[in-house]
């Protein structure tokens, strides 16, 4: 088997509040194999959003180590740990954090201007933000501001921007949060499309029937990893086998 994507051994996250520290992550340990769609699940104070956080690299944990592709981002700085967002993470947030007034084509051609891939030519950019954006289905929707698309259809903008630098992982945090329970399925149908064409997804939602489209569910409580199981009867969106 090769080795996985996503390796945490051990990891412990404490926040002090006042005089007293909380232990947002109490030793979790878990691996990630490339080609998973994990939903990590769990009630408010969890640690799930904590997990998420340093997966991400927007955080680093107070001991136990954390290996992306090989490399241990454990005890990274800032700089480094957002070279590695840069390169290796797409993100998809719940608000779809896009720029108002540019195009579909502009917001997911950013993120090439912020990475290692900032000297790629503006035809090339405009090239790779195109096949990301036709694998969301908005092929025909490039030149449309956010105000001119619906919700699932900046969502779609979205998951194109978090493929344009070809990352390691997907770590989408509550992508259906915003969306209509049909428009939810289309989404989840994307992100099994991707998938199912290798990609590795981690998915943070508090949804058991979003849950129920990935192949993996870990559960937090307290902390801690309280159940993780592969997900029998798996439900498929229409959207997964929709496109080529």
């Amino acid at each position: 088997m090769p080795p996985p994507v996503i390796q945490i051994e051990d990891l412990v996250r404490v926040y002090k509040m006042g005089g007293s520290e909380v232990r947002a992550l109490d030793g979790v340990t878990m691996q990630v194999q490339k080609g998973e769609l994990l939903a990590v699940m769990g009630p408010s104070g969890s640690g799930k959003s904590t997990f998420m956080n340093i997966v991400g690299c927007l955080d680093r944990p107070t001991s136990g180590r954390y290996v992306l592709e090989g490399v241990d981002v454990s005890g990274l700085g800032r700089d480094q740990r957002a070279e590695i967002r840069n390169s290796k993470i797409g993100f998809v947030f719940q608000n779809f954090n896009l720029l108002s007034r540019t195009s579909a084509l502009e917001n997911v051609e950013l993120p090439l201007l912020y990475s290692k891939r900032a000297d790629m030519d503006a035809p090339t950019r405009d090239k790779r933000a195109r096949e990301c954006l036709a694998l969301v289905g908005l092929e025909n929707r490039w030149d449309h501001t956010s105000a001119q698309l619906s919700g699932g259809q900046q969502q779609r903008v979205a998951i194109a921007r978090s493929l344009v630098n070809e990352p390691a992982i997907l770590l989408a945090d509550e992508p259906t949060g915003n969306l209509d329970s049909k428009t939810s399925e289309e989404v989840m149908g994307i992100f099994q499309r991707l998938n199912e064409q290798g990609r590795t997804i981690v998915l943070i939602t508090h949804e058991p029937d979003i849950a129920e489209f990935a192949t993996r569910v870990v559960t937090f409580r307290d902390g801690k990893i309280v159940t993780d199981q592969q997900v029998q009867n798996r439900r498929i969106a229409p959207e997964a086998v929709a496109r080529p």
